[in-house]
């Protein structure tokens, strides 16, 4: 075990009274400092993961315009409703996941604030997703659910960046989806 003696103490205590006097101290407390979420969105790996997203996007664009439309004409009815509530689920998660990387991706080149990216005007809420397999979920064409498996690996990284920048919403605020949308209307049309 290590004992600090008196006189080690009373000298660290002196050096620490000195450093918040000097003018290097100054000039920390004066400088702007940026968080976490500043550097990250002007850094490569954002840019990696904005690509990727906007990439992800178009693909799915093109496969359920393209190929995903041919192979769904051809499902058994069971698997045909199920693509049909996963194509849903799939271009609306999508919608939101490159929402979010477009307006990151706008405060990083200035466009807007971060404080305006929290208004109600430009804020994207993500919130946690399960994947709930439909049935008739098997026989759906490999490429879609290669595509579905993808939004949700993004999905899950960008929920993690929430929660390291201090966007997220905690789980248990709203108790459903409406309770969202309700709080959206409220602060959209304030009452009178």
């Amino acid at each position: 075990m290590c004992v600090v003696s008196g006189d080690l103490a009373s000298v660290v205590v002196r050096m620490a009274d000195h450093m918040k006097s000097s003018c290097v101290s100054q000039k920390f407390q004066n400088a702007a400092l940026f968080s976490f979420g500043d550097r990250f969105t002007t850094s490569p790996q954002f840019m990696k993961l904005f690509r990727e997203g906007m990439d992800l996007v178009e693909e799915t664009a093109e496969y359920l315009d393209g190929a995903g439309r041919a192979e769904s004409k051809h499902l058994t009815p069971p698997a045909s409703l199920a693509y049909t509530s996963e194509s849903i689920r799939l271009t609306t998660r999508l919608t939101q996941l490159a929402s979010w990387l477009l307006v990151r991706r706008a405060i990083a080149s200035g466009e807007i604030t971060a404080a305006q990216a929290h208004t109600h005007r430009h804020r994207v809420t993500l919130s946690p997703q399960t994947a709930n397999l439909s049935e008739g979920f098997d026989a759906l064409p490999e490429t879609f659910k290669r595509l579905i498996a993808e939004s949700y690996r993004l999905h899950d990284r960008i929920m993690r960046l929430e929660r390291i920048l201090g966007h997220s919403t905690p789980a248990n605020k709203h108790a459903s989806p409406i309770d969202g949308q309700i709080e959206r209307i409220r602060i959209e049309f304030p009452a009178a």
